[in-house]
Protein backbone atom coordinates (compact mmCIF):
# COMPACT_ATOMS: atom_id res chain seq x y z
CA UNK A 1 0.00 0.00 0.00
CA UNK A 2 1.16 3.54 -0.71
CA UNK A 3 1.97 5.28 2.55
CA UNK A 4 1.22 8.99 2.40
CA UNK A 5 2.25 10.21 5.85
CA UNK A 6 2.72 13.91 6.55
CA UNK A 7 3.78 15.61 3.33
CA UNK A 8 5.28 19.08 3.54
CA UNK A 9 4.38 21.72 0.96
CA UNK A 10 7.94 21.56 -0.45
CA UNK A 11 7.76 17.77 -0.76
CA UNK A 12 4.37 18.02 -2.46
CA UNK A 13 5.70 20.61 -4.92
CA UNK A 14 8.67 18.35 -5.67
CA UNK A 15 6.35 15.43 -6.41
CA UNK A 16 4.22 17.56 -8.69
CA UNK A 17 7.05 19.23 -10.61
CA UNK A 18 9.95 16.75 -10.49
CA UNK A 19 8.37 13.29 -10.40
CA UNK A 20 7.43 13.53 -14.11
CA UNK A 21 11.14 14.04 -14.85
CA UNK A 22 12.78 11.61 -12.42
CA UNK A 23 9.96 9.20 -11.71
CA UNK A 24 9.20 5.92 -13.48
CA UNK A 25 5.57 4.85 -13.57
CA UNK A 26 4.79 1.33 -12.47
CA UNK A 27 3.99 -0.99 -15.34
CA UNK A 28 3.51 -4.72 -15.74
CA UNK A 29 6.13 -4.72 -18.50
CA UNK A 30 9.93 -4.99 -18.33
CA UNK A 31 11.78 -1.73 -17.77
CA UNK A 32 14.60 -0.93 -20.21
CA UNK A 33 17.12 0.36 -17.69
CA UNK A 34 19.58 1.70 -20.27
CA UNK A 35 16.81 3.68 -21.94
CA UNK A 36 15.47 4.83 -18.57
CA UNK A 37 18.79 6.48 -17.69
CA UNK A 38 19.86 7.25 -21.22
CA UNK A 39 23.13 5.39 -21.03
CA UNK A 40 24.85 2.07 -20.44
CA UNK A 41 26.24 2.06 -16.88
CA UNK A 42 26.14 -0.16 -13.77
CA UNK A 43 22.62 -0.25 -12.37
CA UNK A 44 21.97 -0.35 -8.60
CA UNK A 45 18.50 -0.91 -7.14
CA UNK A 46 17.59 0.44 -3.70
CA UNK A 47 14.53 -0.86 -1.90
CA UNK A 48 13.04 1.52 0.67
CA UNK A 49 15.21 4.63 0.53
CA UNK A 50 13.38 6.43 3.34
CA UNK A 51 13.96 10.19 3.12
CA UNK A 52 16.59 9.69 0.44
CA UNK A 53 19.63 11.34 2.04
CA UNK A 54 21.79 8.23 1.70
CA UNK A 55 20.62 7.59 -1.85
CA UNK A 56 21.47 11.13 -2.94
CA UNK A 57 24.86 11.04 -1.21
CA UNK A 58 25.83 7.73 -2.84
CA UNK A 59 24.63 8.87 -6.28
CA UNK A 60 26.59 12.13 -5.99
CA UNK A 61 29.76 10.29 -4.95
CA UNK A 62 29.37 7.55 -7.60
CA UNK A 63 28.33 9.37 -10.80
CA UNK A 64 29.52 6.43 -12.89
CA UNK A 65 26.61 4.32 -11.53
CA UNK A 66 22.86 4.66 -12.02
CA UNK A 67 20.51 4.27 -9.03
CA UNK A 68 16.87 3.18 -9.17
CA UNK A 69 15.08 3.75 -5.87
CA UNK A 70 11.80 2.16 -4.83
CA UNK A 71 9.79 3.78 -2.03
CA UNK A 72 6.08 3.97 -1.16
CA UNK A 73 6.36 6.77 1.41
CA UNK A 74 5.35 10.04 -0.28
CA UNK A 75 7.34 12.39 2.01
CA UNK A 76 10.46 10.36 1.28
CA UNK A 77 9.84 10.47 -2.45
CA UNK A 78 9.36 14.24 -2.29
CA UNK A 79 12.48 14.72 -0.19
CA UNK A 80 14.67 12.67 -2.51
CA UNK A 81 13.32 14.61 -5.49
CA UNK A 82 14.37 17.83 -3.75
CA UNK A 83 17.85 16.41 -3.18
CA UNK A 84 18.12 15.27 -6.80
CA UNK A 85 17.20 18.76 -7.96
CA UNK A 86 19.51 20.53 -5.51
CA UNK A 87 22.44 18.29 -6.43
CA UNK A 88 21.70 18.30 -10.16
CA UNK A 89 21.86 14.50 -10.06
CA UNK A 90 21.23 12.81 -13.37
CA UNK A 91 21.79 9.22 -12.22
CA UNK A 92 18.77 8.67 -9.96
CA UNK A 93 15.26 7.50 -10.87
CA UNK A 94 12.34 6.72 -8.55
CA UNK A 95 9.48 4.23 -8.65
CA UNK A 96 6.77 4.90 -6.07
CA UNK A 97 5.21 1.47 -5.83
CA UNK A 98 5.37 -1.82 -3.95
CA UNK A 99 8.85 -3.30 -4.35
CA UNK A 100 7.68 -6.90 -4.75
CA UNK A 101 5.46 -5.97 -7.69
CA UNK A 102 8.21 -3.85 -9.26
CA UNK A 103 10.62 -6.77 -9.01
CA UNK A 104 8.11 -9.23 -10.39
CA UNK A 105 7.05 -7.19 -13.41
CA UNK A 106 9.63 -4.51 -14.21
CA UNK A 107 13.12 -5.80 -13.43
CA UNK A 108 14.59 -8.28 -15.88
CA UNK A 109 16.69 -11.26 -14.73
CA UNK A 110 20.42 -10.57 -14.46
CA UNK A 111 19.95 -6.84 -15.10
CA UNK A 112 21.29 -5.40 -11.84
CA UNK A 113 24.87 -4.85 -10.67
CA UNK A 114 23.84 -4.29 -7.06
CA UNK A 115 20.93 -4.07 -4.62
CA UNK A 116 20.80 -1.91 -1.48
CA UNK A 117 18.42 -2.51 1.43
CA UNK A 118 19.41 -0.13 4.20
CA UNK A 119 17.68 -0.21 7.59
CA UNK A 120 14.45 -1.98 6.59
CA UNK A 121 11.65 -1.99 9.14
CA UNK A 122 12.77 -4.55 11.77
CA UNK A 123 9.26 -5.41 12.97
CA UNK A 124 10.75 -6.19 16.39
CA UNK A 125 7.78 -8.04 17.90
CA UNK A 126 8.08 -11.76 17.29
CA UNK A 127 4.50 -12.07 16.02
CA UNK A 128 5.36 -9.50 13.32
CA UNK A 129 8.57 -11.15 12.07
CA UNK A 130 6.65 -12.57 9.10
CA UNK A 131 6.23 -8.99 7.85
CA UNK A 132 9.97 -8.45 7.56
CA UNK A 133 11.13 -7.68 4.05
CA UNK A 134 14.13 -9.97 3.85
CA UNK A 135 12.71 -13.49 3.61
CA UNK A 136 13.85 -16.51 1.56
CA UNK A 137 11.33 -16.02 -1.26
CA UNK A 138 12.30 -12.39 -1.76
CA UNK A 139 16.00 -13.22 -1.62
CA UNK A 140 15.46 -15.79 -4.38
CA UNK A 141 13.82 -13.07 -6.48
CA UNK A 142 16.56 -10.55 -5.75
CA UNK A 143 19.25 -13.05 -6.62
CA UNK A 144 17.56 -13.76 -9.96
CA UNK A 145 17.74 -10.05 -10.81
CA UNK A 146 21.47 -9.78 -10.10
CA UNK A 147 24.12 -10.31 -12.72
CA UNK A 148 26.77 -12.92 -11.83
CA UNK A 149 29.14 -11.10 -9.50
CA UNK A 150 26.48 -8.56 -8.57
CA UNK A 151 26.09 -7.74 -4.88
CA UNK A 152 23.28 -7.60 -2.33
CA UNK A 153 23.99 -5.23 0.57
CA UNK A 154 21.72 -5.03 3.60
CA UNK A 155 22.27 -3.00 6.75
CA UNK A 156 20.35 -2.94 10.03
CA UNK A 157 20.71 -1.65 13.57
CA UNK A 158 18.72 -4.56 15.04
CA UNK A 159 21.09 -7.40 15.90
CA UNK A 160 18.40 -10.07 15.91
CA UNK A 161 17.31 -8.98 12.44
CA UNK A 162 20.95 -8.93 11.32
CA UNK A 163 21.24 -12.55 12.44
CA UNK A 164 18.14 -13.46 10.45
CA UNK A 165 19.38 -11.64 7.33
CA UNK A 166 22.77 -13.32 7.58
CA UNK A 167 21.13 -16.73 7.97
CA UNK A 168 18.72 -16.22 5.06
CA UNK A 169 21.42 -15.02 2.67
CA UNK A 170 23.82 -17.75 3.78
CA UNK A 171 21.18 -20.36 2.97
CA UNK A 172 21.00 -19.30 -0.67
CA UNK A 173 23.23 -21.51 -2.83
CA UNK A 174 23.46 -18.75 -5.43
CA UNK A 175 25.00 -16.22 -3.03
CA UNK A 176 28.42 -16.02 -1.41
CA UNK A 177 29.34 -13.91 1.60
CA UNK A 178 32.02 -11.29 0.98
CA UNK A 179 33.13 -11.48 4.62
CA UNK A 180 33.46 -13.99 7.43
CA UNK A 181 30.07 -13.07 8.86
CA UNK A 182 29.24 -9.37 8.97
CA UNK A 183 31.08 -7.02 6.64
CA UNK A 184 32.76 -3.73 7.52
CA UNK A 185 30.69 -0.76 6.36
CA UNK A 186 31.62 -0.24 2.68
CA UNK A 187 33.05 3.20 1.95
CA UNK A 188 30.18 3.96 -0.45
CA UNK A 189 27.56 3.74 2.32
CA UNK A 190 27.67 7.01 4.25
CA UNK A 191 27.02 6.98 7.96
CA UNK A 192 23.70 8.64 8.74
CA UNK A 193 23.21 11.09 11.63
CA UNK A 194 20.84 8.60 13.24
CA UNK A 195 23.41 5.84 12.88
CA UNK A 196 26.23 7.98 14.31
CA UNK A 197 24.07 8.89 17.29
CA UNK A 198 23.23 5.24 17.89
CA UNK A 199 26.89 4.23 17.76
CA UNK A 200 27.74 6.91 20.33
CA UNK A 201 25.07 5.40 22.57
CA UNK A 202 26.58 1.95 22.13
CA UNK A 203 24.08 0.63 19.60
CA UNK A 204 25.42 -1.60 16.87
CA UNK A 205 25.00 -1.46 13.11
CA UNK A 206 25.54 -4.56 10.96
CA UNK A 207 26.29 -4.63 7.24
CA UNK A 208 25.76 -7.85 5.32
CA UNK A 209 27.19 -8.01 1.79
CA UNK A 210 26.81 -11.06 -0.46
CA UNK A 211 27.61 -11.59 -4.15
CA UNK A 212 25.87 -13.70 -6.72
CA UNK A 213 28.01 -16.65 -7.74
Amino acid sequence: MLRQGRVSSAQQRACETLLPQYGVAFSETRLDLARCFGRAAPKILEIGFGMGETTAAIAAAQPENDYLGIEVHTPGVGNLLKLIDAGALTNVRIIQHDAVEVLRHMIAPQSLDGIHIFFPDPWPKKRHHKRRLIQPLLVDTLTEKLKPGGYLHAATDWHEYAEQILAVLSASPALQNTAAGYAPRPAYRPQTKFEARGLRLGHGVWDIVFRRR
